[in-house]
């Protein structure tokens, strides 16, 4: 990968994800660079139906269609993201099949916008989420990578609900999509039109409570195969997880309310946990230890939080 390729990607992660960015630039170059390329890939091909109010449907899906192409090296690289990406793909080992998988998942956004069962949105997430966790598991390259591969596939899809969690607000105003399962509203008696009136009440709430506790679940998982990385990997995917994962005290410190307002980590918040992380890390190196120790997920054993978490947080 040219230099001005790999320069193309950091500044789009750079401009578009912020929180992941912050702990990217703790890896190795060597993933370093690679991740900018990925991340950037991601983010072209999610833009194609993110940022798409006004294009018709047949022309988005015929976008990622040239872009399913220029990735698997079959059409002609139309940027530098692309260029860099198809040589990744190469170089690596990333199998045709999680770039298919990627895209796929999507072109399912052009049509859907709302997800029955929790399981309908996990068959999507295998596409969007699960498929980064194995692309950035193949860049890594762990000596056990059947032992680290389904953990990392878990914080692909717990990084993602927390995107959806907090988007809640964003994704129903600007694209007209629900990510949270609608039996799981319903169970609550939330429906969708209250959503999208943006009304939040404790019934709204208690479901959002509840897909907290799942996404969590699922850090806890992901976490548990962190010890599986190499070594200089390993605080950096720590970061990233502390980093997503405290969007949840945000949340739990609006009420759960992320219809009125959405939750946001200010840049003192995000150094903040940086540094809590970083002190922890070089005192125990135990990536679950750690992250039970400064996260904002909640020990499994106790439900709680423990001790250091919140405690001193700056909230500007």
């Amino acid at each position: 990968m040219q230099r001005e390729h790999i320069a193309a990607g950091k500044d789009i992660q750079r401009r578009t994800g912020k929180t992941f960015y912050l702990a990217t630039r703790f890896l190795p170059k060597r993933v370093r660079h690679a991740t900018h390329v990925l991340y950037a890939f991601f983010r072209i091909a999610d833009e194609v139906v993110d940022d798409a109010a006004d294009v018709p449907a047949e022309e988005q899906a015929a976008r990622l269609e040239e872009l399913r192409k220029q990735a698997l090296g079959t059409a002609e690289p139309d940027e530098p993201v692309l260029v860099a990406f198809s040589q990744l793909r190469e170089r690596d080992g990333i199998a045709d099949e999680e770039v298919d998988e990627f895209i796929d998942a999507m072109a399912t956004d052009i049509h859907t916008s709302r997800y029955e069962t929790y399981a309908d949105l996990e068959t999507y997430m295998r596409g969007s989420a699960a498929a980064v966790g194995v692309m950035m598991t193949a860049i890594m390259k762990p000596d056990d990578e059947a032992a680290a591969l389904p953990h990392a596939i878990k914080l692909g899809e717990a990084f993602q609900l927390t995107n959806f969690l907090r988007d809640v607000r964003e994704d129903v105003t600007e694209r007209d999509r629900i990510y949270i399962p609608l039996e799981t509203l319903r169970s609550h008696g939330v429906s969708e039109a209250q959503i999208e009136r943006l009304e939040s009440d404790e019934a709204f709430e208690a479901a959002m409570a509840e897909e907290l506790q799942r996404t969590e679940s699922l850090y806890r998982e992901g976490v548990a195969g962190i010890r599986y990385l190499p070594e200089d990997c390993q605080l950096p995917v720590l970061l990233a997880a502390v980093l997503y994962a405290e969007h949840h005290t945000v949340i739990r410190n609006q009420g759960y309310d992320v219809l009125t307002e959405e939750p946001s980590l200010s840049t003192a918040r995000k150094l903040w946990c940086v540094a809590k992380t970083r002190w922890h890390w070089h005192l125990h190196r135990d990536p679950e230890a750690v992250f039970e120790r400064v996260s904002a997920v909640p020990s499994a054993e106790t439900g709680s939080r423990g001790p250091s978490h919140g405690e001193g947080v700056p909230t500007r």
